[in-house]
């Protein structure tokens, strides 16, 4: 009886235990493993996908920060939103005497919080199709629901949608998007 006991709690402990791990396992974005347990930067650097915004904070001055406590939901946008820009845009926002209008642009792209998918689509629902975020940098995005996916709007009626939500981190959330947002 107490070895049919003892059994029994052993396996409804590893039943929890896995359940648990595999509640906690992030997306894999761009093919690379995201771990919860690490930050914001350390997951972002390991992204085969956001090298360009990697590289952007960086010369922002802005790692420190993505790796501090927060938390914070960041919008992170691929490579690929990045080459949508105009030729040379990029090369020029990581000069070093265009660092303010960088960080403006990344701190955009930045919410206080951790911010799931799951909250946004209850905010949406909540404010009649709409819900409105300040960003770090100060400037509004502007969210909202189609076919059961998250668009956000930037202050210059630019839009991007949420390609991979919920990339939990130790000290915040990651949304990949697609598209990079700009503020006014």
């Amino acid at each position: 009886m107490k070895k049919t006991l003892l059994t029994l709690m052993a396996c409804a402990t590893l039943a929890v235990t896995s359940m648990a791990a595999s509640a906690q396992k992030d997306p894999n974005v761009g093919g690379a493993p995201m771990y919860p347990d690490k930050t914001i930067v350390a997951n972002a650097v390991n992204s085969p996908i956001h090298k360009t915004l990697v590289a952007a904070v960086k010369a922002a001055g802005l790692v420190d920060t993505l790796n501090s406590a927060g938390p914070f939901t960041v919008f992170a946008p691929t490579d690929d939103a990045f080459a949508k820009l105009p030729a040379g845009t990029v090369d020029t926002l990581v000069q070093p005497d265009n660092k303010a209008t960088l960080v403006k642009i990344l701190t955009y792209h930045v919410v206080s919080g951790r911010i799931s998918s799951k909250d946004l689509k209850k905010w949406i629902k909540k404010g009649g199709g709409t819900y409105v975020a300040t960003t770090v940098e100060g400037g509004k995005l502007t969210f909202s629901e189609d076919m059961g996916k998250i668009k956000i709007t930037d202050e210059k009626g630019g839009t991007a949608w949420i390609t991979t939500a919920d990339v939990f981190q130790s000290n915040g959330v990651i949304h990949v998007i697609d598209t990079v947002l700009m503020p006014s």
